[in-house]
C-alpha cells in the first residue's frame, strides 16, 4: 500500500513539474529596461502572473529604435523602454490573441494584424505599461520573445513591414476614431493578389467606396495612409502574403464574435460582412469589364 501511495505522489510531482516546465518554455515576459521594480510589479499584475513564473527578458530603447527609426516621431518612441509584453505559445489554430493595458495609440486589432505579418502564429500576447504610453515599441519585444521560444528567426523584412503596418493602421484608427477601421484594411489585404496592376487612382476609388459603405468618409490623407500600407505589404513574399490574407479573414470573424460577446448586435457584425461582400463584388465587376 505504501508503495502505491509513494508511486502516486511521485507521479503527481513529476506531472506538476512537467506542466510547470511546459508553461515556462512556451512563455516569456519581456520587460522594458527602464522600469523601476515597482513598475515591473505593476506590469506583472496586468500579465496576470507572478514574476519568476516564466523566463524574463529585457528590451532596451536601442533595440526598439531599430524597427521604429524613420517610421515614428520621437515623441511616440521616447528615449526609455517602457512597453512590456507577455507572450504564450498556443495550440495550432488558435491564431494571434492580443490584450493591452495602458496603451493609448495602438489597438489590440492593430497589434494582431501586424504580428501576423511578421510571421507570429498561435500566440497570446499581452502588451502592458505601468502608465499610459503609445505602445509603438512593443512589437520588438514580441519578436525577441517569439524567436527565443520557437528557436526560429522571423524574416527581417517581414518584421520591418509589420512595424510599418502597426504605425499606419494605428495612425488611421486615431484619425478616424472608428473601431471598424481594421475591416477596411483587411478587405484591402484580400485584394492584393488581384490588384497588382491597379493604379493608385483605382485603388483609392474602391477604398473610399468601401469606407462609405461602413459609414465614414475618408480624407485624402487617410486614403494615402491605406495606400502606404498597401505598398509596404507588397514587400512580403507570396507565401507570407497568402498567410496574411488568411489571417485577415480570421481576424474579421474574431472581431465580430468579440463584439457580439460584448453586447453589440449580431446585425452590426452582419453589416460588416455585407459591406465587405459588396466591396468584393465591385472588384469582380471591374475585372469583367476590363
Amino acid at each position: 500500500m505504501k508503495r502505491v501511495i509513494t508511486f502516486i505522489l511521485v507521479f503527481c510531482l513529476l506531472a506538476s513539474l512537467g506542466s510547470a516546465f511546459a508553461d515556462s518554455s512556451g512563455s516569456r515576459a519581456v520587460i522594458g529596461a527602464d522600469l523601476t521594480d515597482e513598475q515591473v510589479t505593476a506590469v506583472y499584475y496586468w500579465f496576470g502572473i507572478d514574476r519568476g513564473s516564466v523566463p524574463e527578458m529585457v528590451m532596451t530603447n536601442t533595440e526598439e529604435r531599430y524597427y521604429l527609426e524613420n517610421l515614428v516621431e520621437d515623441g511616440k518612441i521616447g528615449t526609455r523602454s517602457i512597453s512590456s509584453v507577455y507572450i504564450q505559445i498556443l495550440e495550432e489554430g488558435s491564431g494571434v490573441q492580443v490584450e493591452t493595458h495602458n496603451i493609448n495609440y495602438c489597438t489590440e486589432q492593430n497589434y494582431a494584424a501586424a504580428l501576423t505579418t511578421a510571421g507570429v502564429k498561435n500566440a497570446k500576447v499581452i502588451v502592458a505599461a505601468p502608465f499610459e504610453v503609445s505602445g509603438t515599441a512593443a512589437l520588438a519585444g514580441v519578436y525577441k520573445a517569439y524567436e527565443e521560444i520557437t528557436g526560429k528567426e522571423l524574416d527581417e523584412n517581414a518584421k520591418l513591414i509589420s512595424t510599418q503596418e502597426l504605425i499606419i493602421t494605428s495612425e488611421l484608427t486615431e484619425q478616424l476614431g472608428n473601431a471598424d477601421t481594421g475591416e477596411l484594411v483587411n478587405a484591402l489585404l484580400e485584394l492584393m493578389s488581384e490588384t497588382k496592376d491597379w493604379t493608385d487612382e483605382q485603388l483609392s476609388a474602391e477604398i473610399r467606396a468601401f469606407a462609405r459603405e461602413n459609414g465614414y468618409e475618408l480624407s485624402d490623407d487617410e486614403v494615402e495612409l491605406v495606400l502606404r500600407l498597401y505598398h509596404s505589404l507588397e514587400g512580403l513574399d507570396s507565401k507570407a502574403l497568402a498567410e496574411k490574407i488568411d489571417s485577415a479573414k480570421k481576424t474579421i470573424q474574431n472581431v465580430a464574435e468579440a463584439k457580439e460577446k460584448a453586447g453589440e448586435t449580431v446585425e452590426k457584425a452582419k453589416s460588416i460582412f455585407s459591406a465587405i461582400g459588396s466591396f468584393f463584388n465591385k472588384i469582380a465587376s471591374f475585372f469583367k469589364k476590363s
